[in-house]
């Protein structure tokens, strides 16, 4: 088995040897707390008659995150490149998965929850895609944490042999959020035509373990 971040094994998590090297409870010592910025990719999708099920595979590239970007009068590119993101940023994306979820029946939750097969865990799910625009844009822009609305952050499964995840969080050490609820962030946004805020998070002060609920907050 490989190592995760900063050479963490699988002995440091599990085992005789655990300790609580890489353990959540050193976020939350200090807690997340910067800059955030949205892309709203759902309602974009929705501007341009891109129609997809949240529920599904559907990959969303850096290309349609730029051109989601420029719909909302933000340069995603890295400040260094002339872009708006600066060094710090957190970054926000909402996919639709919750708009998705509350239009499900219960029966329909469940069965989406309990599907196998195909080779893989059997989920399906729509989230970033897996390309190198991709890793290289969160690796050059230095954002501080990246999430999302969905269950996986990035489009599952994935079609590579390789995941945004590893990148993320195994080489970078980034915090990944995902089933975030931002469907009221993205309506007062909307509202005040500004995708920029103040976003905290506080992770569960738990040794040892290695994720945990997000309790986020933010303010515009």
């Amino acid at each position: 088995m490989g190592n995760f971040y900063n050479g963490t094994k699988g002995s440091d998590i599990i085992g005789p040897s655990a300790n609580n090297k890489c353990s959540i409870h050193h976020w939350a010592e200090n807690g997340i707390a910067g800059r955030a910025v949205l892309l709203d990719y759902r309602a974009y999708a929705h501007s341009k008659g891109i129609v997809y099920d949240s529920f599904e595979r559907h990959a969303i590239t850096y290309a349609e995150l730029a051109a989601c970007g420029k719909a909302q009068g933000i340069d995603i590119r890295p400040a260094a490149q002339g872009g708006d993101i600066q060094i710090g940023d957190i970054l926000l994306i909402r996919s639709g998965w919750k708009e998705t979820y509350d239009s499900k029946t219960p029966e329909q939750r469940s069965a989406a929850g309990l599907r196998h097969g195909d080779g893989n865990d059997g989920q399906r799910w729509t989230g970033v895609a897996q390309e190198e625009e991709i890793l290289d844009w969160l690796h050059d822009s230095y954002f501080a944490a990246v999430g999302g609305d969905a269950p996986a952050f990035e489009a599952w499964p994935t079609q590579k042999t390789w995941h945004v995840h590893e990148y993320i969080l195994a080489l970078w050490g980034m915090p990944l959020g995902e089933m975030l609820d931002l469907e009221k962030l993205a309506q007062k946004c909307r509202e005040r035509g500004r995708w920029t805020f103040f976003f905290t998070s506080a992770p569960a002060n738990c040794p040892g373990k290695w994720s945990a609920w997000a309790r986020q907050g933010s303010n515009c």
